[in-house]
């Protein structure tokens, strides 16, 4: 374990991949402290919990958060993957940064505009963005494996 931190490459992704959780924590804390503020709960349970089952309702902005959350788990998740193989295939760092980077930039952009329901497009220009580092580490992956396939 100690040899694959210290490679530059490997070390790089854990330090992006480990940026991206966060904010996926960050995210799932905002839609439960809304849902707190909002009075909308999901379970009967919690609304029963928190003053009744009239709270045992959705809220537009909950669902935003929500959404926001659902949309981190569909796009980081296989970034994670991707990136994780991708460091394992001698990338050089300066390259491998800037994917790195360029996809942690614009999940964070894409959060913000998510979350502040910024005007369109810049949440979809933040999602293709991020899509284009996945693409590129994809394709790179395929090629250096398709003589083994």
């Amino acid at each position: 374990m100690a040899d694959l931190i210290r490679n530059e490459v490997v070390s790089c992704f854990v330090f992006y991949g480990v940026l991206l959780v966060i904010k996926m924590y960050i995210v799932a804390i905002i839609t439960g402290q809304v849902r707190l503020r909002k009075k909308a709960f999901a379970n009967a349970e919690d609304a029963l919990r928190h003053g009744g089952l009239q709270y045992h309702r959705q809220d537009p902005y909950v669902e935003r958060c929500r959404r926001a959350h659902v949309n981190d788990m569909e796009n980081i998740l296989p970034f994670l993957f991707l990136a994780a193989i991708y460091s394992m295939t001698g990338p050089s760092l300066a390259v491998a940064r800037i994917h790195f980077l360029i996809f942690f930039m614009a999940r964070v952009l894409h959060t913000i505009a998510y979350l502040f329901a910024l005007r369109a497009p810049t949440r979809s220009l933040a999602y293709t963005v991020a899509q284009i580092p996945c693409i590129s580490m994809a394709v790179q992956i395929l090629i250096a494996v398709a003589a083994y396939a």
